[in-house]
């Protein structure tokens, strides 16, 4: 396995970079991790990637990671050696869209392999739906590990990387033959809750204990620290106080609220359903770094108790993570990063993980590594 890093903000450099690719025979599939503040558009990146006959996979990210160092632009072209098993889903959003018999075709396909990326609008608003379709058909035979694709301007755009082009309100599936070991930890810890959600649509929570969610979330953050928090700054104060969700016998889920709706609804990263039970977290910067370096030794255990030894790490981390982090991010790359191997990622609008060992699930604010 290859990597390739293009720091430039040139579309042509890329287009050169595959044509040479193309030419060799060893190379069997690609997977793109694309900075967001490139300089060109995702039509224009479409037109040169349909060009190319090469599977490939990936998506444009709020951030990239390279070796140590992060970026929001730039591309990283992440060379195969093996081809891998490609599935498209378009309008994921779409309640007509019957997840589980879309993915029935391509379960013919997967007797052989051991990982599945998985790469999905991080804006969709059935990413659960996906993910719980995903984790039904193919359940724990196969190791998971992706996360969602999108801007941080919180609009959705075109995102995802198929053969295809760049495409909006999509997810790509690609299987893999490589095994690997994962790790996830987040590292938030529970302010106050339970609060039964009382009323939700999708991604949106309307009510909390029967008041609107909005009213809840800002008394709760009021009395912890004092802040009065509106529709104007809520993205300021709320990246330091996510949701979670229960889960037995595991660290809770994390759902990150990123606007309050005119109805004082909280708008989130994935959907929370109605009847269930959250909390508001909250977390320091040192629980978060532990919780990193915790997160690679999990998965360098993994992939040692398969008798592998690493050869590759790729790290997915949340956006809204490195955002509360600030200049301390650069301590959780570090705290992941290990010279002696070579080391990717993305920086994700919600991550998509499973260590074959649990429930697939679509997390927010938490660190995923793969060993591969």
């Amino acid at each position: 396995m290859e990597i390739t890093f293009l720091p430039t903000n040139d579309i042509g450099e890329l287009e050169r970079c595959l044509e040479s690719i193309e030419q060799d025979s060893k190379i069997k599939g690609l997977l793109l991790i694309v900075g967001e503040n490139n300089q060109f558009s995702p039509q224009e990146l479409g037109a040169v990637i349909r060009k190319i006959d090469i599977p490939l996979f990936g998506g444009i990210f709020p951030g990239i990671i390279y070796e140590n160092r992060r970026s929001d632009k730039g591309i990283i072209v992440i060379e195969l050696d093996e081809v891998p098993e490609l599935m498209v889903v378009e309008n994921v959003s779409e309640t007509s869209t019957d997840f589980e018999n879309a993915f029935l075709p391509f379960l013919e396909k997967t007797d052989e392999l051991s990982t599945f990326f998985v790469f999905i609008d991080g804006f969709a608003s059935r990413i659960n739906d996906f993910v719980e379709s995903l984790f039904v058909v193919f359940g724990l035979d196969y190791k998971y590990v992706g996360g969602g694709a999108g801007s941080l301007s919180m609009k959705q755009t075109p995102c995802i990387i198929t053969n295809k082009g760049v495409l909006k309100d999509a997810a790509v599936i690609a299987g893999c033959r490589m095994n690997c070991g994962v790790g996830v930890k987040h590292g938030w810890e529970t302010l106050s809750g339970p609060f039964k959600v009382t009323n939700a649509d999708g991604n949106r929570v309307i009510t909390i204990d029967h008041k609107p969610a909005f009213i809840t979330y800002q008394e709760v953050i009021k009395e912890h620290s004092g802040a009065i928090i509106t529709q104007h700054n809520f993205l300021k104060h709320a990246k330091a106080y996510p949701l979670g969700i229960s889960k037995i016998g595991a660290e809770k889920i994390v759902r990150d609220p990123f606007r309050v709706a005119d109805d004082n609804s909280i708008v989130c990263v994935g959907e929370i359903k109605q009847d269930e039970f959250v909390y508001i977290l909250v977390g320091d910067h040192s629980t978060l770094l532990k919780s990193a370096k915790q997160a690679k030794e999990m998965a360098i255990e993994e992939a040692e108790g398969q008798k592998a030894m690493c050869q590759f790490s790729f790290f997915i981390d949340c956006i809204s993570r490195a955002l509360f982090l600030g200049d301390d991010f650069q301590k959780e790359i570090d705290a992941v990063y290990n010279g002696n191997r070579v080391f990717a990622g993305a920086l994700t609008i919600g991550e998509i993980a499973n260590n074959g060992k649990a429930y697939l699930e679509f997390y927010n604010k938490t660190a995923v590594v793969a060993c591969f």
